[in-house]
């Protein structure tokens, strides 16, 4: 979808101290947010390595190097139509050549993975940003566990990468629903990882997870990382409570949506700035205020770091994001507009 796809006319009044709210638009989406510079890269393959979910292997336009990076680490694409979305480095970190990153087309998320899946083939380009880590190996730990989940193993992969070339012990159990939904299966099942990992099919029965318990029922020397669902990322977090609370580690991109109301229209009023903005049902408040130049910090855009915090003067919103406790979230003073919305026609930003 265009920026500017179906968007009526705001209704503006353009006080002296507008001026510090807006930007000129400019053709580089680092221009306005706190994110790393944006470059050009090239598709050189799309393969398909589980059940719809694709791995998309990019490489500079100018077949210069890529920026380093570190295992754990993610980069945002501006996918067909403009929106934004984060993606973990499943590469090698020691291969600064190709960058992969994999898309799980979810038909009902927010449209940036359809946009991937669908819109994006070998020979295209890109706009992405250089690589950043929140979710990064700990350099003392004496041993890795990692735990997880569906498209979650992306982050995991390029650990377990670089720990193989350091030569420091790992181990990953990785949950699915069964083979063909099982993202990267040759790679994990070769010779270089096969002792190491343990695969668990549920084959979509809740009855048939795996039980965690026995791994955290004493707490361990082992770093533990988890990436996956919400409810995995939950459930080890409830493990592990006796654990010390630097040893375990989580990674989420991605709110579950299915127990949120419908995306619908609404609007936002801009206190500070005085004007009034439409955010139509496919957009989020961030996109709606980049469209109309409107600074605010972002970086995750699945409500999971806590950049596009603002301050929320009135209307009801659905918090959607996994930052704000339940006490803030009750509160109704704070919004992350990279992922919440309006339950109420309007809301008013300190903005």
């Amino acid at each position: 979808m265009s920026p500017e796809a179906g968007l009526s006319s705001p209704r503006v009044r353009t006080p002296a101290t507008l001026e510090k709210y807006l930007l000129n638009t400019t053709a580089d989406p680092s221009a306005i947010t706190n994110e790393p510079p944006f470059f050009e890269v090239q598709v050189v393959h799309k393969t398909r390595v589980a059940k719809d979910i694709w791995r998309f292997d990019l490489q500079h336009a100018d077949a210069s190097p890529l920026p380093p990076f570190t295992a754990g680490s993610h980069l945002t694409v501006q996918v067909p139509g403009g929106a934004r979305r984060n993606y973990s480095l499943c590469s090698d970190p020691a291969d600064i050549g190709t960058y992969q990153i994999a898309v799980k087309r979810d038909a009902q998320g927010r449209g940036g993975s359809v946009a991937m899946a669908d819109g994006v083939n070998e020979g295209d380009r890109l706009m992405i940003s250089a690589p950043r880590n929140n979710f990064e190996l700990h350099p003392r730990a004496a041993d890795s566990l990692f735990i997880a989940g569906g498209i979650g193993i992306t982050p995991i992969l390029s650990m377990m990468r670089q720990l193989k070339h350091q030569g420091h012990p790992f181990k990953l159990i990785y949950c699915t629903r069964d083979p063909e939904n099982t993202a990267f299966l040759e790679e994990l099942s070769a010779p270089e990882f096969a002792a190491q990992v343990q695969l668990h099919h549920d084959q979509g029965d809740i009855g048939n997870a795996l039980d965690l318990w026995p791994l955290f029922e004493k707490p361990g020397n082992a770093h533990v990382y988890c990436c996956g669902p919400r409810g995995l990322m939950d459930a080890v977090a409830d493990m592990s409570g006796h654990w010390p609370s630097g040893a375990i580690h989580f990674e989420s991109f991605g709110v579950d949506a299915s127990a949120f109301a419908a995306n619908t229209a609404f609007t936002v009023h801009l206190q500070k700035a005085g004007i009034d903005l439409p955010v139509a049902a496919g957009q989020s408040i961030l996109e709606a205020l980049r469209v109309h130049g409107v600074q605010v910090p972002s970086s995750c855009e699945s409500g999971t770091c806590g950049s596009c915090r603002t301050g929320l003067l009135g209307g009801a919103a659905e918090h959607r994001d996994m930052v704000l406790s339940d006490e803030e979230k009750e509160s109704q003073s704070q919004i992350m507009v990279c992922i919440s919305r309006a339950t109420s026609p309007q809301l008013v930003l300190d903005l």
